[in-house]
């Protein structure tokens, strides 16, 4: 066997470790009083109803408009589509035609204090323009938290007219791009064919002038142009953050709903499980986690080790996943069921670990060298781990592409059943791929490369007999 060189073995555990420490308290920074989150982590992850409750509202048309079947169905889409993009997988939603009205029930956001009903159904009814207009004529000035402008309802030609509206996006998507060596976040807007040539011959009109962009009556950005746009392609840019950037391409991909909603009531639904018992399921997996970690010290030495730190890599990854992580990406929903399918696919990277460790052990008691045995041992239990964990992937994917947001079979299960069912599928599928990554891959380079110290070359310290 080539030997891995020793070091790699604190470079991989060193950036193991640091993914799971961020992973699980995440990363804030402050400034005054503003304090901006970096690295999400554990306490930004979105729970279910089930865990932390959520909120209830029923919408009807506004102005007394009389919807249609289907124009009561485009809605629902159109409010189901903003809950998709927000990663919000525990919903229910329904349109009663006879009534005129759409119900629906989803968690609280992860960042909710006040835990107001109406507040929190304003991310997936609010209805917002988007318009390309002329100049920057502005009336009105408000001032953000930290203290910056916000610029409203305009004025004079900017007023009058518009050059391109928000129905001409084909697409839209939060970025980062550098900008005189700083980090800015952006939204890339992807024209369709008719709103290609409105905005080629907007900025051909306008050359070296201003195109200001409006989200209703508030100025987010206001350009200028440098040159003509013909390929259908912009960007969006202004002091956004991570949130607003993601927020934004969130509405504008959502689009305008076919009428305006009211809300007709909206109410908190109480978890049926709750903080507290959240809190004593955590300390239960904090308690089974030192068991396992003993257990397989005590009973594999250096290989149970090395799956240690590889099953905190396999953690890392699946709570990454569903925090989110980094600020532009929306928090999974994170549910009971969701939990479950965490807590499976933990117990497979251990079982994963474990037949590895095993096999090493036979080629030792066969009178092969370490190095030999390590090889061996390795290579051998490779199909048998790859056999149980194409299956599992298979049944998650099943589950995803049944109970996800496609709902397959929603008329069968019914919706209510579809966010929980998901979300378990999810921590499985992520489970097991982080599985491949840290229990296969990072934990076979660890242990190939810490076999390499004279003091811990002895066989005994890998299950074999004393030399």
């Amino acid at each position: 066997m080539k030997r891995v060189a020793k070091p790699v073995f604190f470079i991989v555990a060193i950036l193991i470790i640091a993914l799971a420490v961020t992973s699980v308290f995440g990363v804030k920074t402050q400034y005054g009083d503003i304090v901006t989150t970096r690295i999400k982590g554990v306490s930004d992850i979105r729970w279910g109803i089930d865990i932390k409750g959520g909120v209830e509202a029923t919408f009807q048309p506004a102005d007394g408009v009389d919807a249609t079947p289907e124009q009561l169905e485009s809605a629902k889409s159109v409010i189901e589509t903003r809950m998709v993009a927000n990663n919000i997988t525990d919903y229910e939603l329904y349109a009663d035609d006879s009534a005129n009205k759409i119900i629906v029930r989803f968690p609280w956001k992860e960042e909710t204090t006040n835990f107001d009903p109406y507040k929190a159904i304003e991310e997936i009814s609010a209805t917002a323009t988007l318009t390309f207009r002329p100049g920057n004529s502005y009336e009105t000035v408000d001032y953000t938290a930290e203290g910056a402008q916000v610029m409203k309802t305009p004025t004079g030609e900017t007023a009058a007219t518009v050059l391109v509206d928000g129905s001409n996006v084909k697409n839209a998507q939060a970025g980062v791009i550098n900008e005189n060596g700083q980090t800015k976040y952006v939204v890339s807007l992807e024209f369709d064919a008719e709103g290609a040539e409105k905005f080629k011959q907007a900025t051909t009109d306008y050359l070296n002038g201003t195109i200001s962009i409006w989200m209703d009556d508030t100025m987010i950005s206001y350009p200028t142009v440098n040159s003509v746009i013909s390929d259908g392609s912009a960007q969006i840019s202004g002091n956004f953050t991570a949130e607003e950037a993601t927020a934004l391409a969130t509405k504008i991909n959502a689009g305008a709903l076919p009428f305006s909603l009211e809300t007709v009531n909206a109410g908190s639904i109480s978890p049926t499980l709750g903080a507290n018992s959240l809190r004593a399921m955590a300390l239960a997996a904090l308690i089974a986690l030192a068991i396992i970690t003993l257990f397989m010290i005590i009973v594999f030495r250096v290989p149970g080790f090395v799956a240690v730190i590889a099953l905190l890599g396999q953690l890392a990854i699946t709570i990454v996943a569903v925090s989110g992580y980094f600020p532009v990406f929306n928090s999974f929903t994170m549910t009971l069921p969701g939990i479950a399918g965490m807590i499976l696919s933990i117990g497979m990277g251990v079982d994963a670990n474990i037949i590895t460790a095993e096999r090493i052990k036979e080629e030792l008691k066969n009178g092969k060298s370490l190095d030999s045995a390590i090889n061996s041992g390795t290579k051998n239990s490779l199909s048998a781990i790859i056999d149980g964990n194409m299956t599992v992937v298979i049944v998650a994917v099943i589950l995803i592409l049944v109970f996800g947001p496609f709902n397959m079979l929603s008329f069968i299960f019914g919706l209510s059943t579809t966010g929980s069912i998901y979300a378990f599928g999810y921590t499985l599928l992520v489970g097991v791929i982080s599985n491949f990554i840290m229990g296969i891959a990072a934990a076979r380079l660890m242990l190939k490369s810490i076999s390499g110290f004279k003091f811990l070359r002895n066989p005994r310290l890998y299950g074999g007999a004393k030399k």
